[in-house]
């Protein structure tokens, strides 16, 4: 008995062993195979070359400089290695005079470590006609790795930069959301950079290298490409826009030219700023200069910049008057002034503009009629009919962070401010005053609606590699407006080329063209003040907003123009020879068609 027990234990024994046996030669192969490769076998990702963005001609505004990066082996710091590292840093110094050598030393540390086993970046660029000359010596060195680096350049420099944006080092929040940033390093932070992103930086590609114990490459196994180089076509016309960018000379604000179709052909804001300073990195003085500005040059004024639309407004409101409770009938007795609720509101005529109907209010810019039109439609009819012109909400404009504006209303008040609504508000908003604010994006946007009896999406983009942008054209008008839009029409046709116009007297158009000029207090003038001080006597700050928006030709629309000029006083004085010069030149460019 005690011999069966004896034996069964050596049996269930045995029997173990050979188990274990088993899954060590057998079982585990497969997994310590993995483990093998992972220890003989590479994989390095290649960055991929940024695609470059043209303009509608094909002329290149963002580019690639070529140049290179250099890397130092790891594990140079060791005891054993240290002075081959200080004669590494010693010869790129040598090399390389004007780089910062502390710099370079602490951008080694900051990645070597006993674990990392690939060569650190320590020069992220140095141009190719630095590197020329002296290629051949680094490239001989064991420790030194030269590795291929384009980096971003704008040949224009300021022109357009807040639509096309600029690139500059992701920070550890993008990286997170975009692992493949840890390689690229650099991603777009502003404008169509931003926008476009994801298809101007590419995908990596992938290299599998055989390598020794001692991590030195034995043989390539494996390359995939990376995806790159997509290149993206916009809409608007370089050359153009340095043309308007000229004229905006010494002025702060924006401008749009944009087809009624919404593919925008130059828009700017101003001031603006050189894109390359923030590829290249600028001191923090300039910095300072530039983010301390009271004219904002950091700020997209076309999408971010919000202010109150003054009379540029008006058209809509009539488009809504006379489709709703009044008709193009109705007329008011204009005696320049309103009294209502303890408060006088009056209207920019002095003298009164006497009857007035839809036509001569728009045409002379009557703030009474519109006030009394006010009261009449209410503001939920108003602020209801706005929203739907487009104003309130992003236009569409392919550009990250475009902001809504305000459309001021009773429930937005209650919400806002936690406020009742009164009455003068409703008045006030009949103007483009009060707390109503736009953007001048959306400004053109609602003048292409005037224009054509549709909304169209503004967009930058014309080609995304071979795919055609495809534009968004909405529907919005009721058919009683659309009915009803000539006579709105004819009045920004008055505006501009009737006697008594408020942009007549300011044109030198080769075209016809409609329109509307819009002066935009930002003070308020205090009831107790009867002769108004003229705007340019005036302290620059306190000067209104000057709007002209407009549309041609009148009677077959191509093209809107929409300029706003801060703290330019008149819509008319301050922006009728900019948008005249604009229209001509669309006409010497074969834009328009006579």
């Amino acid at each position: 008995m005690k011999i069966k027990f004896i034996l069964s234990i050596f049996i269930v024994i045995w029997l173990a062993i050979i188990t274990r046996v088993f899954i060590l030669s057998i079982e585990s192969n497969q997994h310590y195979s993995k483990l093998s490769q992972l220890n003989t076998i590479r994989t390095e990702k290649i960055a991929p070359v940024r695609g470059e963005i043209l303009d509608r001609n094909n002329i290149p505004i963002a580019i690639n400089k070529l140049g290179f990066k250099i890397l130092l082996a790891p594990h140079l710091r060791s005891k054993k290695n240290i002075k081959e590292f200080d004669s590494e840093i010693d010869v790129i110094m040598n090399l390389f005079p004007k780089m910062n050598k502390n710099k370079l030393i602490n951008n080694y540390i900051k990645k070597d470590s006993y674990y990392n086993h690939n060569f650190i970046e320590v020069i992220d660029f140095i141009p190719y006609q630095d590197i020329a000359l002296v290629y051949t010596t680094l490239n001989l060195r064991k420790n030194v790795k030269i590795i291929a680096a384009p980096k971003r350049y704008y040949p224009y420099d300021n022109l357009s930069a807040h639509l096309i944006g600029y690139v500059s080092r992701a920070n550890q929040k993008e990286i997170n959301k975009d692992p493949s940033l840890e390689l690229i390093g650099y991603t777009g932070k502003t404008g169509i950079e931003k926008q476009y992103n994801k298809f101007l930086q590419g995908e990596a590609g992938k290299r599998q290298i055989q390598v020794n114990a001692s991590n030195e490459e034995i043989e390539e196994l494996s390359y995939t490409s990376p995806i790159e180089d997509k290149r993206l076509t916009l809409t608007l016309d370089i050359e153009l826009q340095k043309y308007i960018s000229n004229l905006f000379t010494g002025q702060v604000g924006a401008m749009v030219v944009m087809d009624v179709n919404g593919s925008i052909l130059s828009a700017a804001s101003f001031p603006d700023y050189n894109l390359n300073i923030f590829v290249s990195g600028m001191s923090y003085e300039m910095y300072d200069d530039l983010s301390s500005s009271l004219d904002h040059p950091f700020t997209n004024k076309l999408i971010n910049g919000l202010y109150p639309p003054g009379s540029a407004i008006k058209p809509l409101l009539g488009l809504l008057y006379i489709t709703t409770d009044l008709n193009e009938k109705w007329s008011v007795d204009c005696e320049s002034s309103l009294p209502l609720g303890g408060r006088i509101y009056r209207c920019w005529k002095k003298i009164g503009h006497k009857k007035t109907n839809i036509t001569k209010a728009i045409r002379e810019s009557c703030d009474d009629y519109f006030y009394k039109g006010s009261l009449i439609v209410g503001n939920e009819k108003m602020s209801d009919a706005l929203t739907r012109y487009g104003l309130s909400k992003k236009t569409g404009v392919d550009l990250p962070n475009e902001f809504f504006g305000v459309v001021p209303s009773r429930e937005w008040k209650q919400r806002k401010h936690n406020q009742h609504w009164n009455i003068g508000e409703t008045v006030n908003m009949s103007i483009g005053q009060g707390d109503f604010l736009t953007t001048p994006m959306q400004i053109a946007q609602a003048t292409a609606l005037l224009a054509t009896g549709k909304l169209p999406t503004p967009h930058i983009a014309k080609m995304i590699g071979d795919e055609p942008y495809k534009p968004i054209i909405n529907e919005v008008l009721t058919q009683e407006e659309l009915k009803k839009l000539p006579i709105i029409q004819n009045a920004m046709y008055e505006v501009c080329n009737k006697p008594h116009g408020t942009a007549i007297n300011y044109l030198h158009s080769k075209i016809v063209i409609a329109g509307k000029t819009g002066t935009a207090q930002v003070v308020e003038i205090k009831q107790d003040i009867i002769e108004r001080r003229k705007e340019h006597e005036l302290s620059y700050y306190s000067r209104s907003h000057a709007w002209f928006t407009s549309y041609g030709p009148y009677k077959n629309p191509q093209y809107v123009v929409t300029v706003m000029v801060e703290h330019g006083g008149h819509g008319g004085a301050a922006a009728g020879s900019i948008v005249s010069d604009i229209y001509n030149k669309l006409l010497e460019l074969g834009y328009i068609k006579k």
